[in-house]
């Protein structure tokens, strides 16, 4: 696995905003705490939405943040790939590569 590499754009934003990441990190931590799933699960279904939306930054960060809460590789691809029959096999195979972006560097 890759080291951890937040994109530049994702700092610069976080760096100008800091009142906004603040709030959103902390809504990030009270929603996960809301209910009974972990927070491997809750990024797993994270990273699912984030497929359905097509957004490759969620994917790469979804995936980097379900790795270091404990999933395996093997859980990220399955959940990515449970989405075929939804979402479609063209947008699972991009979600797939841009995974692989983080699982491989």
């Amino acid at each position: 696995m890759s080291e951890k590499k937040i994109p530049d754009q994702y700092l610069n934003i976080k760096k100008r905003y800091k009142s906004l990441f603040t709030a959103v990190g902390n809504l990030g931590k009270v929603v996960r705490q809301l209910g009974p799933m972990d927070e491997k699960t809750a990024h797993l279904i994270q990273l699912a939405a984030s497929v359905a939306i097509r957004s490759e930054g969620a994917v790469h960060s979804h995936t980097r943040q379900a790795l270091e809460s404990g999933a395996k590789p093997e859980e990220i691809y399955h959940t990515i790939i449970l989405l075929t029959s939804t979402i479609g096999f063209p947008t699972v195979s991009a979600a797939l590569s841009w995974a692989d972006d983080v699982i491989k560097g």
